[in-house]
């Protein structure tokens, strides 16, 4: 089992930055598939940024550019900086972990991934204003 608690949501402008940070606690994390995925209302939730063991990171095409996702092993925790927010990023971020062997697509965001990852967080809401 893996817990997993996002933080670092919150309102901002166009343009303007944030940080989201998830710190996860559990068994074998070290070696799982770091995700963020967002839902906006009345939208399906889809991949934003993930990060394998090994650094590698995969990043929606709608995100590329302005999102870095990170991990920082000594903080056991995982980021993702937002640049250049715009309104259609308003959403609500989740941070999700599982083992890259049970993911259907391995540890990227491609389209339907989502539903195999096994641990998620609470969420953490972004709201970009024009």
């Amino acid at each position: 089992q893996v817990q997993l608690v996002e933080s670092g949501g919150g309102p901002v402008q166009a343009g303007g930055s944030l940080r989201l940070s998830c710190a996860p606690s559990g068994d074998n994390y070290n070696r799982y598939c770091m995700a963020w995925f967002r839902q906006a209302p009345g939208k399906a939730r889809e991949g934003v940024a993930a990060i394998g063991s090994d650094g590698g990171a995969d990043y929606a095409d709608s995100v590329k550019g302005r999102f870095t996702i990170s991990k920082d092993v000594a903080k056991n925790t995982l980021y993702l900086q937002m640049n250049s927010l715009k309104p259609d990023d308003t959403a609500l971020y989740y941070c999700a972990a599982d083992s890259p062997f049970v993911l259907y697509l391995g540890c990227t965001v491609g389209v339907g991934n989502d539903k195999s990852f096994r641990f998620w967080g609470q969420g953490t809401q972004v709201t970009v204003s024009s």
